[in-house]
């Protein structure tokens, strides 16, 4: 239980709440909403950490590669993006109706 709400906290080993830090403010609370921690507890959702320098990194890779300066609380998913990249299957699937819609 956190500011009234029940959900899933950072904890210290004893159970206190712990102390957070990230570059990005809106990521720097130690809970999930109510909502997140329900679907996760579900099992519809996960959830994972990213640095805030694997953050900035991600940034510096989607500025870079497409041109594009993600916000901080972005590049937090990116950097898990980025790091589950290699073991995906590729996105392709949308490419035939793009080409045929415009064009190409």
């Amino acid at each position: 239980m956190l500011q009234g709400t029940y959900s899933c906290v950072l904890q210290t080993p004893d159970g206190q709440i712990a102390a957070t830090h990230s570059v990005s403010g809106g990521l720097d609370y130690p809970a999930v909403g109510p909502e997140h921690a329900w679907l996760a507890e579900q099992g519809r959702a996960e959830y994972t950490a990213a640095s805030d320098d694997a953050a900035i990194d991600a940034a510096r890779t989607l500025a870079r590669i497409e041109g594009i300066i993600p916000a901080l609380e972005s590049a937090h998913t990116l950097a898990e993006i980025i790091r589950r990249a290699p073991k995906m299957r590729r996105g392709d699937k949308d490419m035939g109706i793009l080409s045929e819609r415009l064009q190409l």
